[in-house]
């Protein structure tokens, strides 16, 4: 597998990588097992120290690094340099909380003395995607190493040099004893890697089927694994809501990251009430959006990360539209090179067409009308993804009604869909298992002992 940075925007090559091969592996392991001893061994209030010196290394470094995102993988400069920010505060938030997140639970039992302990696991593989090359890696990693871990990261083939800046950071940071390694290498490595007795659990962010392959891997070894996978997120906007707040939060949950992020918004189930109205000014709208060049600040909209993606959001809309959906805006490819694809708004949908069914990794919205809130849920519930959801009502019984019946890992009242690092973040149906982020996130990857003193 070719592992290389190609400009989505002109189809440049930027830079090419050797994979690793398996002596450089099998270093890279050892290595680990030596870091692990390291790491936790080593006081909170060290790790703290090391992970707060990454959070000012990723403030002082931001542009540089943003701009080495919007080259590998075409999200736009403002956004990409936004994302490292946010990375920092996942590294000051558990260097901040990790130790009292993992401290000993006394329980009152008949024992003299009960409690529970949270103890390091060892070395955690962590399979990640290409769509938030930094963000991914850090809500990850920031909890992992706060926890007495260490870390492999088996990086999209597309973000390399993302991959290494990324172990650069953690090393400039004082974790210094290969506690974080980056391996480059395809993903034909990860089976080999996983199987091997010093790695201790895995996690991946990804495609359902790379979730399943890893997650049956790891299971065969019985080792632990999480996984975030893909998401077919409901955006419901019921006739109480802010109409301004649910078009303009609506266009931005769409096209965030040229539409390529799983909790994106991507079916937009609206009233028949107001479903005219809603259509009419958010058609407008994702017309208005700017397709461009990524590093220009004012584009709103830069290149999908690779060819393929653009040939499968032509191929959805077109057989959408073949069965019978009504294309309202876009469809069609923009330019002469690069990735780039018209921001596109599908109603009439089939049940049974792709834009109903499938994920669209890309800036295309879908249009749903129902009557009530019982066939809003409905609508929601309909998929295999369980992710994440938005609601628009300010009707506090109506938000209620949605919270409860909506089958998925998240749901955000009068706001777009975002990971926090504060609070637990994951899926449930096909959306994977397990949680990142929160005092839920750092408790993944550790033995939680109980100790029981007669």
């Amino acid at each position: 597998m070719t592992i290389a940075s190609i400009n989505p925007a002109t189809g440049e090559l930027l830079r090419a990588f050797r994979a690793l091969d398996d002596s450089e592996i099998d270093a890279a392991l050892a290595r680990a097992a030596g870091a692990f001893r390291v790491n936790s061994a080593r006081s909170f209030r060290d790790r703290a120290q090391r992970m707060t010196r990454a959070a000012e290394l990723l403030e002082s470094r931001a542009a540089d690094y943003g701009r080495t995102m919007t080259l590998e993988m075409g999200k736009p400069i403002g956004a990409a340099v936004a994302e490292v920010k946010k990375c920092a505060l996942v590294c000051r938030y558990y260097a901040e909380n990790a130790e009292a997140h993992l401290a000993d639970e006394r329980i009152a039992t008949s024992a003299a003395e009960s409690y529970v302990r949270y103890e390091p696991l060892g070395p955690v593989l962590a399979v990640m995607p290409w769509n938030f090359p930094f963000w991914q890696v850090f809500r990850f990693a920031a909890p992992a190493l706060m926890a007495g871990n260490v870390g492999l990261l088996k990086h999209s083939s597309n973000v390399p040099q993302s991959a290494l800046a990324i172990e650069e950071i953690f090393r400039d940071a004082g974790f210094d004893a290969h506690e974080f390694q980056t391996l480059l290498i395809g993903s034909d490595k990860v089976a080999r890697i996983l199987e091997d007795d010093r790695v201790k659990a895995a996690t991946l962010t990804g495609s359902e089927p790379a979730g399943a392959s890893v997650a049956s891997t790891a299971a065969k070894r019985i080792k632990k694994s999480v996984l975030e996978l893909g998401g077919s997120d409901p955006f419901i906007v019921m006739p109480s809501a802010d109409l301004d707040d649910a078009v303009s939060i609506g266009v931005k949950a769409r096209i965030v990251n040229n539409g390529q992020s799983c909790i994106a918004a991507k079916r937009f189930i609206v009233h028949d009430s107001i479903a005219d109205e809603y259509e009419r000014r958010f058609v407008a709208a994702m017309g208005a959006l700017k397709v461009g060049d990524p590093l220009d600040e004012s584009t709103d909209v830069g290149p999908l990360a690779m060819p393929q993606l653009v040939n499968d959001i032509e191929a959805q809309v077109r057989k959408s539209v073949e069965a019978g959906a009504k294309l309202l805006c876009g469809g069609q490819r923009i330019g002469e090179r690069g990735n780039f694809y018209a921001p596109t708004v599908l109603a009439s949908i089939p049940p049974d067409a792709p834009a109903a069914r499938e994920e669209t990794f890309g800036p295309v919205a879908s249009l749903f009308r129902v009557k009530d809130a019982e066939e809003a849920i409905a609508v929601a519930n309909d998929t295999p993804f369980g992710l994440g959801a938005a609601v628009f009502t300010r009707d506090r019984a109506e938000a209620e009604r949605f919270i409860a019946g909506i089958e998925s890992g998240q749901v955000f009242v009068n706001a777009m869909v975002a990971s926090d690092p504060r609070v637990p973040f994951g899926g449930v149906k096909h959306s994977g298992f397990g949680r990142e982020l929160g005092v839920h996130g750092i408790r993944e990857f550790v033995n939680v002992k109980t100790v029981w003193i007669a």
